[in-house]
This record gives structure tokens, sequence and C-alpha cells, in this order.
């Protein structure tokens, strides 16, 4: 029976050591046979455990202003130049402060606002502060934001106002970007990380598997994320939407799915890495599970910013099951319901 050399690789330095593997060591965790698949996800769940805990972290997300914006991102159906379904909408504050009360019930740590813009203006960094005031004046419940592209005067307003973490996604490598957006750089995009940094907010980055990009370029995104160390890398999966360039775009297998998983955490072994946009696509009915058990330690739950998730009450039913079913400590074998878990994967 076969044996990717790479998982000893994997063992020895993410899990053991802590240290993430480089790019063309992620390369060949996306390319592993399909026998190692099941080996793969135990090791990058056992890296996981040692370098996060056991802890599962759930999310809530709402758009405070959805759609009209004026960037080209081939995947996005908030962009205003295509003939998407989306149409603008604005939520109120009271609105904002209700999905945070619901997000807070289901158990969700964070809750995320966000905004289709290329940057924020001042009256919307003005709206965002008048929402954080009246969700922490009634909720117990972390804040985060993502409102585009920042100066660092905006970064520093954030973080005055009480916002703990800021969410802007490379999406895809860096020689891919171009071809997925023709608006912005990826340049720009990694600028204000730095002055979210800077200000002393977490950072959350991440982005979309499966734009076309090759396995080469995948190796390349996760690395490129590595080297920025954000302390959440969001993991989406193209969820092709009607009137986008990328609308006939394949859906990502899933096997070929929870490679990338496995592959994102063993390239940062401490990271939280959340399942967010088009994971019920790529990971099927039983792969939530299987990828909380195969890297991912966080989960935005219910719906997302324009296409629908599971219910939250699904979501935190998932995350209870992968509880319940024990926490294997580092370098015993796993327990029997792992495995039986392992074992509904069937599409690789």
């Amino acid at each position: 029976m076969s044996h990717a050399p790479i998982l000893d690789i994997a063992r020895e330095k993410a899990l053991e050591k802590g240290e993430g593997l480089n790019q063309e060591e992620i390369l060949q965790v996306l390319q592993v046979p399909d026998e190692d698949l099941k080996e793969l996800l135990e090791i990058a769940h056992e890296t996981r455990i040692k370098h996060c805990g056991v802890d599962v972290s759930l999310e809530g997300i709402i758009s405070l202003k959805t759609g009209g914006c004026p960037e080209d991102c081939h995947f996005c159906s908030q962009s205003g130049l295509f003939e998407s379904p989306v149409r603008a909408v604005t939520l109120d504050i009271n609105e904002l402060v209700e999905a945070a009360k619901q997000s807070e019930k289901m158990g969700a740590a964070e809750f995320c606002i966000v905004a289709a813009v290329k940057s924020p203006t001042q009256q919307l960094l003005d709206q965002v502060a008048e929402a954080v005031t009246a969700i922490q004046e009634e909720v117990d419940i972390s804040i985060s934001a993502s409102l585009g592209i920042l100066t660092q005067d905006q970064a520093r307003q954030l973080k005055q106002m009480g916002v703990s973490r800021y969410n802007h996604n490379f999406e895809t490598a860096k020689s891919f970007f171009p071809n997925v957006v023709t608006t912005h750089t990826w340049e720009e995009r990694k600028n204000t990380l730095e002055y979210v940094l800077a200000e002393g907010m977490e950072t959350c980055c991440g982005g979309i598997i499966g734009l076309g990009e090759s396995l080469e370029q995948r190796a390349e995104f996760a690395a490129q994320l590595a080297e920025i160390e954000p302390h959440e890398v969001p993991m989406n999966f193209l969820d092709p939407r009607p009137g986008t360039p990328f609308e006939d775009r394949p859906l990502v297998p899933q096997g070929e799915a929870l490679r990338a998983v496995a592959a994102f955490r063993l390239a940062m072994p401490t990271a939280q890495l959340r399942f967010a946009g088009g994971t019920e696509l790529a990971l099927g009915d039983d792969g939530t599970e299987a990828g909380l058990l195969g890297g991912a330690n966080a989960i935005i739950g219910g719906n997302y910013l324009t296409t629908l998730g599971r219910p939250i009450e699904q979501d935190r039913e998932a995350v209870d099951r992968v509880l319940d079913l024990g926490i294997t400590p580092v370098g015993q074998k796993m327990k029997s319901g792992h495995g039986a878990l392992y074992d509904t994967i069937k599409a690789l």
C-alpha cells in the first residue's frame, strides 16, 4: 500500500514542530492520492488540536450594505457591473442588533458586519460606529468588520469604535488575481491588512477555492496567506452565481476540497480556519463534520452574504456532533466515530 512521503513531512514539521509547510510541500499535500486522504485528514486534525485546541468557533455574519459594488470581482453577484439578481439593500441598526442577538443565542462568539463597497465613506464608518455601539449595549459578542480597502486613518477609526478583527480576503494567489479582479490590485489588499495590524486589530484573510486556479496556484495562495500570518482564514468554495463571469465554473469535488482544507491547516498550524461560503456544495451533507475533523476549527453559521447556508441551528448541531465524538489526544488512534465520518467521503 502506498504512503506519500509528504505525510511524514507534515507529521514532523506541522504536527510535531508547529511549523507551516512551504509552497512545494503544500502542493504535494494537494496531490495526495485517494488512498492517503484519510491519513492526511487525521494529521491535519491532530495538528489543529495540538496547536489550536479543541474549541470550534461559530460566527454570525450580516451585510449592512448589499449589492451595487463598483468592483468587478468575477465571482461576486454584488458587483454593480454584472447582470446578477442581487440588488442594493441597506439594513438599519435595529436589524443588525437583532442579527447579533440571534448569533449569540446559537453560541456564536463573533459577529461580522460587511458592506459591499470598494472602500468605506465617512458616512458608512459613522453607521458602523453607531451599529457597534448599539450591539455592544445589548449583546456580549466580539465584533469584526469587512468594509473593503482602508486607509490608515480608517483602520484607526475602526479600532477606536471597538472592532476587534478586520476581514479583507486575498481571494486567490497573487499570480492568478488579475484573472479574478481588475478594478484593484492584490497589493492594495495587502496594504489594508498592514494598516489593520498596525492599529492593533486582528486580521482575517482567506479566499475562494475553485476560481479556476491551478493546484500550483492554490499552493501559492496558501503560502502567501501563511506569510502574513492572519489570525483567521475563511475558506470559501466557489458557488457559481448567475450573471457573473464565473457562473459556469464547475464545483470543487469533495476530495479536492478536503485536500485543500488539510493543506491550509498544515500551511498555517495555529490559524483559525473557518468554513464559509460554498462549504455545503463542495463538502456535501457529511463534509462539514469531516472537514472539522480534517483541520478546520471554525464555521460561519447560517446564511452568507448573497447565498444560503444551512440554518444556524444545523451548524450548531454539526459542531456539537464533532465535539461529542471526543477529541483524540495527539499520538493516539482516532476513535471509531471519527473513522465512521471519514468513511462517508464518497466523491474523491
